[in-house]
């Protein structure tokens, strides 16, 4: 165990374990933008109902999460190219949003089915908006492992043949 735990300590402070940490932190940024954006102009303002309301959120949100991505996770500069970055980076986002109104949908559904005060309606659209882009991340890990299968099996020969090795005395 603890040798495991010394493993993930010294990937935690390589470059791709760094990266790791930095998108994981951003996704969490996102989330709380989101988050605080939906209350506000849900429960707090009601300018619009669930769905609505979810797509404004989380489109406000996309736009730190684009800029932290790009500057903080990956540590690119410079001007952004539009297909080979915003592009790719907007389509996952509007499957993410795409997501999140199902959640809102069904927050809209059950705020309606079960007569739901408006604090309570609030407390569950948010919920499932969480909920929604955590089902997401899941999603679009499972997919980037399949995807990515091969490789990852590589690696993971790669350190098990680092095991084996015995270290040489000089």
């Amino acid at each position: 165990m603890n040798s495991t735990l010394e493993k993930a300590k010294e990937w935690s402070h390589s470059h791709e374990g760094r990266k790791m940490i930095r998108y994981t932190a951003v996704s969490a940024i996102s989330t709380v933008v989101s988050f605080v954006v939906l209350f506000l102009v849900f429960g707090v303002f009601k300018w619009w109902s669930q769905v609505p309301s979810t797509i404004f959120a989380n489109a406000c949100a996309t736009f730190p999460s684009y800029y932290l991505n790009r500057t903080w996770a990956w540590g690119k500069t410079g001007k952004s190219h539009f297909r080979k970055e915003i592009v790719p980076f907007w389509l996952m986002s509007a499957l993410g949003i795409t997501v999140s109104v199902f959640g809102a949908q069904l927050a809209r559904h059950l705020s309606i089915e079960f007569s739901l005060s408006h604090i309570e309606q609030t407390l569950l659209v948010l919920v499932a908006n969480v909920a929604s882009f955590g089902l997401f991340w899941i999603l679009k890990l499972l997919l980037f492992n399949k995807l990515f299968k091969f490789e990852l099996e590589e690696f993971d020969e790669h350190l098990t043949e680092e095991e084996h090795v015995t270290p040489q005395l000089p």
